[in-house]
């Protein structure tokens, strides 16, 4: 019975000693020979266990160079992932090459083997030979970088990764498009962000043709300078389009910072254009509708279409404003300007700007240059002498100050701080002197209100009459030398 027994074990240890040798042999079994190197399981699963290790590696030295190394010099986010890709593919491909020649697998012995593969991508793999390359080529030539926002047939937003085959582009509603990189390196595409992400965005809007020009242009630049994603420079331009079917046409551009929110910030402004057409009364083109007779002899005719509800509301506003007071009424006041046509206000209301200010803040110094004269819009605004510490006034909204000092070159005589929040609608030098270059006998008009005025240019310091010369000729010969006409 014990004799059964060892016979019995000595049988299974025999039995597996077989099996352990057949599983050695089979691992070992040479499945591909490249020249004098043979491949057996064993060495390419080494080969496969190394390649493994490499990739890996390449993938944490690109996030080190990319967060740590190329951080500290301050590269944009674009740069630094161009860069880092470049060089986790250098070295994945030396990684590639070491365990190969680790391996005992010569080189030169895979010529062939290289050219039925070149075959088998010329052939079969040519869309995935021609995106590598095309990967290769944005990496290097970088038209577009990880966190642009681009535009690329009907596919709008943000990139968010680069790789050899592809592009991940996030669009606004957080759908993740992969775009080939061919597509992107053989076709056009939008990068609204290259270089510097201002860009401009144009809206067009039509009016009634009975509304005052200006005063829509007036509308729809105060709109702009209200919403605050907005840049106030670039400033908005409106131009006049044209007359189409009893309506103006305007179109105001606009710079913004953020164009991946363009179509939000266009909404906005839109309703801060519709309020101010409320307030200033401004109305929106009828509609014709064309009735066809049944009466073949009859001519067809058109009638009004009844006015829409904001419509009404806008006439109605329209008849009964009285509390809107337009930059255009403002700038009347101000006697230089009260004789200039709508041409030239319209000049002055294009090429000024609004400014907000915080309460207690300085507008600003005595004896700071006199560059530009305010409109107060809303708020109140201290005029302070601080040479002999008193206030000489509070200016309101719809009162204008410095302009004398504008006019004339002369240093500020008192120091500006508003008493609320305030805006302010700034005309500076450089717009009244393109005005004056443009309608030089305008220089004429102003010369003849300040000689009215030669007290209050005596408080500035400026002596009119000491000289041979009339006071007109000696105000006209100082605004040309300080406007340069």
């Amino acid at each position: 019975m014990i004799n059964a027994v060892r016979f019995a074990v000595v049988s299974g240890e025999a039995s597996l000693n077989d099996l352990i040798r057949t599983l050695l042999s089979l691992f070992n079994f040479t499945l591909i020979q490249i020249g004098d190197v043979r491949l057996s399981f064993a060495t390419l699963s080494a080969l496969v266990l190394q390649i493994g290790c490499v990739a890996i590696a390449s993938r944490i030295i690109k996030q080190l160079i990319k967060k740590r190394i190329l951080a500290s010099f301050g590269l944009e986010l674009g740069t630094r992932e161009s860069l880092s890709s470049l060089a986790s593919y250098v070295v994945a491909i030396a990684g590639f090459f070491f365990v190969l020649d680790s391996a005992g697998i010569n080189l030169s012995s895979l010529t062939v083997f290289a050219g039925a593969i070149g075959l088998a991508v010329g052939i079969g793999l040519q869309n995935l030979a021609n995106n590598f390359i095309s990967g290769i080529i944005l990496l290097l030539e970088q038209p577009i970088r990880v966190g642009d926002f681009v535009e690329v047939g009907t596919v709008l937003g943000t990139v968010e990764r680069i790789s050899l085959r592809s592009t991940q582009i996030r669009t606004g509603m957080g759908l993740s498009v992969f775009v080939p990189n061919s597509v992107l390196a053989n076709n056009s595409l939008i990068n609204w962000t290259h270089l510097d992400p201002t860009c401009c965005v144009a809206l067009q809007i039509a009016v009634a043709d009975t509304n005052d020009s200006m005063l829509v242009t007036e509308a729809m630049l105060a709109a702009a300078y209200e919403e605050p994603d907005i840049l106030s420079s670039p400033r908005p331009i409106v131009f006049f389009k044209g007359i189409e079917n009893n309506a103006f046409l305007f179109e105001i551009e606009i710079s913004i910072t953020q164009p991946m929110r363009r179509s939000s910030i266009k909404s906005a402004l839109l309703f801060r254009i519709q309020a101010k057409f409320q307030e200033y009364g401004i109305t929106y083109p009828s509609k014709s509708v064309l009735i066809r007779m049944l009466c073949p002899n009859q001519m067809p005719v058109f009638i009004e279409q009844a006015a829409t509800p904001f419509e009404e509301l806008a006439t109605n506003q329209k008849l009964k404003r009285s509390t809107a007071i337009t930059l255009k009424e403002m700038l009347r006041k101000v006697s230089y300007f009260s004789t200039l046509s709508d041409f030239e206000l319209r000049h002055i209301i294009e090429e000024g700007y609004q400014k907000k200010f915080a309460a207690g803040e300085t507008i600003c110094r005595e004896n700071d240059p006199g560059d530009s004269f305010y409109i107060i819009l809303s708020g109140s605004v201290d005029v302070f002498v601080e040479s002999i510490d008193k206030q000489v006034a509070v200016r309101m909204a719809g009162e204008f100050i410095g302009e004398m000092s504008l006019l004339m070159g002369t240093p500020r005589t008192a120091t500006l701080r508003t008493l609320e929040e305030t805006i302010l609608f700034v005309v500076d030098r450089g717009n009244l002197q393109r005005l004056l270059r443009k309608q030089q006998e305008l220089a004429d008009r102003i010369s003849e209100e300040l000689v009215k005025r030669q007290d209050s240019l005596e408080r500035l310091g400026i002596k009119i009459g000491a000289q041979e010369e009339p006071p007109l000729v000696q105000i006209r010969k100082r605004i040309q030398i300080i406007f340069g006409i």
